[in-house]
């Protein structure tokens, strides 16, 4: 008979009561844990499309994988693929899509035989108008093929329904068929992620032939930015589809409305997002400054870009189109590191913006104007050279020390990593081995920061950029009795330089009399 058992995880047994004369082993988790950061590239679109789940976050890596799970770029204001398009092309490559209609959306669908079967997209849209369902003889004696297409996507096929010695009745093999799309054939392929179909009652063989679907609309002709914005009651919608997706950057297409600016802002304080918006197409800026001003948009929450909307090659609808500056402005921004600001970065696939159309450019007077207002916009040139690109590199908040694009990121990255990553202490006992560990955690996931040159004091480059306070200074007995643990940490952000100043003396009469050369 074996030993008995004593091995067991830390904290399963009261150390303090044992009777029994044997050997215990505890197995200890490791005392030190390290933090991952979050991920800083994933983007949110919330638009329209004309095909896709409603309401529902999908994962999209580029405009090839949208063009299967979406359908095709639209020339439409509120286009999804449009804006995914113009946000590829600046970096962007892991979206979270969220499509939205006004409700008149209907699939696409088709009758075979007379009573046989209904044939439906699995999604609402028009792309479902290209769907066809071909029936055929099978492989095997008596059976039936059925395969289902859209154009694009590898063919669906479910071969030998009913096949045997003995063929089904005209009936039972119109529920066969329904079946085996619907539920896929067992060790051969899945369910069908096309269409859905319901066997009716007809008695009829079937006839060998193609059927092509119909009907299918996008729902897309009376979306509005109210629709874009949605709803926060389950089920979700629009906008509020992305919580929890872990997206850092966000905006809605080509929503231009002021009255939704709040809730937006709102929405990217809870979820730590960056929100893109943008002012109507043609604005100008006194009515753009005014419509922040009454919107009451203060917020690091925000990024306001004005309406001077950007001339974009569609080649897909063979047109070059005016669209908003939004796509650009966001896929970059989620390329970027977290410490990095959008300011005098070109952004890539712009034709021309609606004031360069003009040739006209901006002037000093008109860039201080919008600045001062915390509304960013792109323009060219830029400082760094002829180019198109974000001018100003802020977001809607007045305040000088964390108006910036880096403000809002680093803040968010570095509040949600430690949020997503710390629960792990939470339950423990709050003994001095638990405040070292955990401020230990924090400690190294800073220190990570700090080497890989993402926060720093550049007066100071040897000094740590940062504290950590985790002791009875700030957890006095009363609040540790109450289940109270507190960490203070203080970051030190690197900063970002929107303003180089250079002096030049020269003249005739300037004497050098050494070098003088000071980098630090």
């Amino acid at each position: 008979m074996g030993k008995t058992m004593t091995v067991f995880q830390s904290g399963s047994i009261n150390t303090t009561a044992l009777f029994v004369p044997d050997v215990y082993v505890q197995i200890q988790a490791p005392s030190e844990n390290f933090l991952n950061g979050l991920p800083t590239n994933r983007l949110g679109v919330v638009g329209t499309a004309q095909w896709g789940a409603v309401n529902a976050p999908t994962i999209v890596g580029s405009v090839s994988d949208y063009v299967q799970k979406f359908g095709n770029i639209q020339a439409r204001k509120h286009d999804m693929g449009t804006a995914v398009w113009a946000a590829v092309l600046n970096g962007a490559n892991d979206m979270r899509c969220v499509r939205v209609t006004d409700g008149t959306d209907i699939a696409a669908s088709a009758t075979i035989g007379t009573t046989g079967l209904t044939v439906a997209g699995i999604y609402t849209g028009s792309l479902g108008n290209s769907l066809q369902v071909t029936l055929s003889a099978g492989s095997q004696v008596n059976s039936w093929k059925a395969v289902v297409v859209m154009p694009g996507l590898v063919p669906e096929v479910y071969d030998n329904i009913g096949g045997g010695a003995t063929p089904l009745t005209a009936n039972a093999l119109w529920i066969a068929i329904a079946s085996a799309i619907n539920n896929g054939v067992s060790g051969l392929r899945g369910k069908s992620q096309l269409v859905v179909v319901t066997a009716g009652v007809s008695t009829a063989d079937p006839v060998a032939g193609t059927t092509l679907l119909s009907g299918g609309t996008d729902g897309a002709t009376g979306v509005t930015c109210v629709t874009l914005l949605g709803s926060d009651v389950s089920p979700r919608k629009g906008m509020y589809a992305l919580r929890n997706t872990g997206v850092s950057v966000a905006f809605l297409t080509d929503c231009d409305d002021s009255t939704t600016w709040t809730a937006q802002v709102a929405f990217g304080l809870s979820e730590g997002v960056y929100i893109v918006a943008v002012t109507p197409v043609g604005d100008t800026i006194a009515l753009a400054t005014a419509a922040k001003a009454a919107a009451g948009i203060d917020s690091y929450a925000m990024k306001l870009l004005f309406g001077d909307w950007v001339y974009f090659n569609d080649t897909v609808n063979g047109q070059v189109r005016l669209i908003s500056p939004q796509g650009f402005v966001a896929g970059r921004l989620s390329a970027l590191s977290p410490e990095q600001s959008s300011l005098n970065k070109p952004l890539y696939g712009i034709v021309g913006t609606q004031k360069s159309y003009q040739n006209l450019t901006y002037s000093n007077a008109e860039l201080s104007v919008l600045a001062q207002a915390g509304i960013d916009l792109i323009a060219n040139p830029i400082p760094a050279g002829n180019s198109f690109g974000v001018r100003i590199g802020v977001n809607t908040s007045s305040n000088a020390v964390i108006n910036g694009d880096n403000y809002t990121r680093m803040t968010n990255y570095i509040a949600y990593t430690l949020n997503a990553g710390m629960g792990l202490y939470v339950g423990q006992l709050q003994s001095p081995k638990v405040r070292i560990n955990a401020l230990g955690t924090i400690n190294a996931f800073l220190s990570n920061m700090w080497a890989q040159q993402m926060i720093g004091d550049v007066n100071s480059p040897q000094n740590q950029p940062f504290s950590i306070v985790l002791d009875a200074s700030n957890n006095p007995a009363n609040r540790v009795a109450l289940g109270y643990m507190q960490i203070d940490c203080r970051i030190t952000y690197f900063s970002v330089i929107t303003k180089l100043l250079i002096n030049v003396e020269g003249g005739q009469s300037v004497k050098v009399t050494s070098q003088n050369i000071t980098g630090q």
